[in-house]
Order: C-alpha cells, then sequence, then structure tokens
C-alpha cells in the first residue's frame, strides 16, 4: 500500500496546464526522484501537495486520507514537510531558533499560556528545543556546539541547505519533499548532500520525493526516478531506464537541440 498518492493532479494557470492529469504514488520508506527540464511543472506539483497552490481537479492522498483543499499548515501536521528551491530561512533567527519555529504547527499551549508563561507552556517549549537540538545533532559539528546559537546568515550556502532539513525534520514529517537540495553545490557538496539523503531515509525513516537537475544525486539516491514534461509524467521506472527512454532523451536533449539551432540562426 502506498504512503502517498497522487491521482489525476490539475493545475492549469492561464489556459496552459502546468500539471497535466499527474499520476503517482511512493512507497513508504521509497527515496523517488521527479526529473525533467526547466518548466516540466515539477516544483508546481510540490506546491500543489503542499497547499501552496489549490489543484483545479484530482486527488492528494496520504496515509489514505485526503488532503486536497487544506491549508499548509494542516498538511505539515498531517505529516508531509517540504525544502524550497531557494532556500528560506529565517537568516536573523538563530539556528535553533529556525528549527524550532518549524514546529509550530503541533504547539497546543497557544497565545494565552505563552504570555502567562504557564507550566504548561514552559515544558512544551523545553520538548520543542530538545527536538531541535536532536534534529540538528544529525548533521554533526556543521550545525551544533557553538553554532546553535548563532544567526542563520553566518552559515555557508551548503549549511544553510541542511538547516532547511532539519527544520523540515523538526516538524514531526513522515514524508519529506525536497525540491533541488543540491542546487548552487559544488560536486563535492554534491556528494554529501547525496550521502545525507540516503541516511534520512536509512537511520530517520523517512520517506523521500526528491526533484532534482543534478543527475549523480538522482542517480546515488533513487529507488525510482519519475520524468516530467509539459505537466505530465512521460516515463517512470529504474534510473537507468528512465534516462535512456527516448522521450526523455528528447524532452532534454531536443530543446537543448532548437535552443542552440534558433541561436544559430539568429546570429546568421
Amino acid at each position: 500500500m502506498a504512503l502517498f498518492e497522487v491521482k489525476g493532479l490539475l493545475k492549469s494557470f492561464g489556459g496552459l496546464n502546468a500539471v497535466d492529469y499527474m499520476d503517482l504514488h511512493v512507497n513508504e520508506g521509497e527515496i523517488v526522484s521527479i526529473i525533467g527540464p526547466n518548466g516540466a511543472g515539477k516544483t508546481t506539483l510540490f506546491n500543489l501537495i503542499t497547499g501552496f497552490y489549490p489543484a483545479d481537479a484530482g486527488s492528494i492522498l496520504f496515509q489514505r486520507e485526503e488532503l486536497m483543499g487544506l491549508p499548509p499548515h494542516q498538511i505539515t501536521r498531517r505529516g508531509i514537510a517540504r525544502t524550497f528551491q531557494n532556500v528560506r530561512l529565517f537568516t536573523n533567527m538563530t539556528i535553533l531558533e529556525n528549527v524550532m519555529v518549524g514546529q509550530h504547527c503541533r504547539s497546543r499551549s497557544g497565545v494565552f499560556g505563552a504570555v502567562l508563561r504557564t507550566p504548561a507552556n514552559r515544558a512544551e517549549e523545553k520538548r520543542i528545543r530538545e527536538n531541535a537540538v536532536q534534529q540538528l545533532a544529525f548533521f554533526g559539528s556543521r550545525l551544533t556546539g557553538y553554532r546553535l546559537h548563532q544567526p542563520a546568515f553566518v552559515l555557508s550556502y551548503a549549511n544553510r541547505r541542511r538547516l532547511e532539513i532539519a527544520r523540515a525534520m523538526g516538524t514531526g514529517a513522515t514524508l519529506l519533499l525536497l525540491d533541488e537540495p543540491a542546487a548552487g553545490m559544488n560536486p563535492r557538496e554534491t556528494g554529501e548532500i547525496t550521502s545525507l539523503i540516503g541516511r534520512l531515509r536509512d537511520e530517520r525513516g523517512f520517506t523521500i520525493l526528491v526533484i532534482e537537475h543534478d543527475m549523480r544525486l538522482v542517480k546515488g539516491v533513487s529507488d525510482r526516478v519519475i520524468a516530467m514534461d509539459y505537466g505530465r509524467k512521460i516515463a517512470e521506472g529504474s534510473y537507468e531506464d528512465v534516462t535512456h527512454n527516448p522521450l526523455v532523451v528528447e524532452a532534454y536533449l531536443g530543446r537543448q537541440t532548437k535552443a542552440t539551432r534558433d541561436k544559430h540562426l539568429a546570429a546568421g
């Protein structure tokens, strides 16, 4: 039984189907990668899953429960958390605070308890802090020790990516959606993130859905690969099967060849 399913998902912008009756599933404990050219609809798909955009049609099922129509904070509370293509941190807050604030969706004490500093509020704050420290410990010295109380803006780009993943982990999620986690990284950093994603599944038990352009990462982590183009799924299977699929080759190389040809024609 799939942990997560998307059935017939549709989203149009101005008459253009950005996600065109998409079907996919992710089994518990799987790492599934979504690939495709720029504009294929990958990030729009994530935005639909996490409630940032309302879908025009279809179904989104997580643990057999429908998510369509729920706002983002309720989807997070159900057990789905994401990172973004462009890192979104509270850069003036500390590293620890960034992970603590990610747990607001599960806070119970409310404004009254926070203002009066009730025993229940203090106990919850302690629990949230301990959970944040535990998630950050997964990343070793890069995000722990004296770094806990440093503002996030002092971190390198790669460590900001790690912090965003730690914040997603801290929400209590079961399913992580990682949007281009290796974007902007050099080959060494990409190798480290590839290893990290594997450890998230193997050591922490996360199920993971990844959008990624870097094929080294896709090859290194994926149990299954899904290729999208023009909002549709055009191939699904092993890394080798999908990357050798003629439709996938055409989606990547065909556009590149056309762009190169048009450039030469313009120059001539």
